[in-house]
């Protein structure tokens, strides 16, 4: 009986052992932050879809009435200032200057008569611009339309 036993047949090198599986498991590792998501979820409190500010409460402004100045040219080109007529340009002026001031809350309406001289107004207008009046208008300007 001869036993041979052949060693290369039966021994085990480096290629023939089996594959060890070199992934991580992540199972585990899932269940874990699953875990810890539903906990954050359930420690962070609910949200408000409303901000809550305290806001001081402002008193409602009263809302200034704006006075109406009104300038008439007539026919001979004389000026007159809430029907109180203005002799000379420096007067004009004068009066241009004490509402200056108080521009915001002074509308100037300028009524010429269609025969006026075109520079009449114009110099009106030029006045009121200089002292910086924001509200000029020209009412009346309807009969010059035909």
């Amino acid at each position: 009986m001869h036993n041979s036993f052949n060693t290369e047949e039966t021994s085990f090198t480096m290629d023939q052992e089996p594959d060890v599986l070199m992934d991580i498991n992540t199972t585990p590792l899932i269940d874990i932050l699953l875990v810890l998501i539903v906990m954050l979820i359930i420690t962070i409190p609910a949200q408000l879809h409303s901000v809550n500010l305290d806001m001081p409460v402002s008193q409602p402004q009263k809302t200034k009435v704006n006075e109406v100045i009104k300038i008439s040219i007539d026919e001979k080109g004389r000026i007159s200032w809430n029907g109180n007529l203005i002799n000379s340009d420096s007067e004009l002026e004068k009066r241009f200057e004490d509402i200056g001031a108080d521009s915001e809350r002074q509308e100037i309406h300028v009524y010429s008569n269609g025969k006026a001289k075109y520079e009449v107004a114009i110099k009106v207008m030029a006045s009121a611009q200089r002292h910086q009046i924001k509200k000029i208008g020209i009412v009346g300007i309807d009969e010059f339309a035909n």
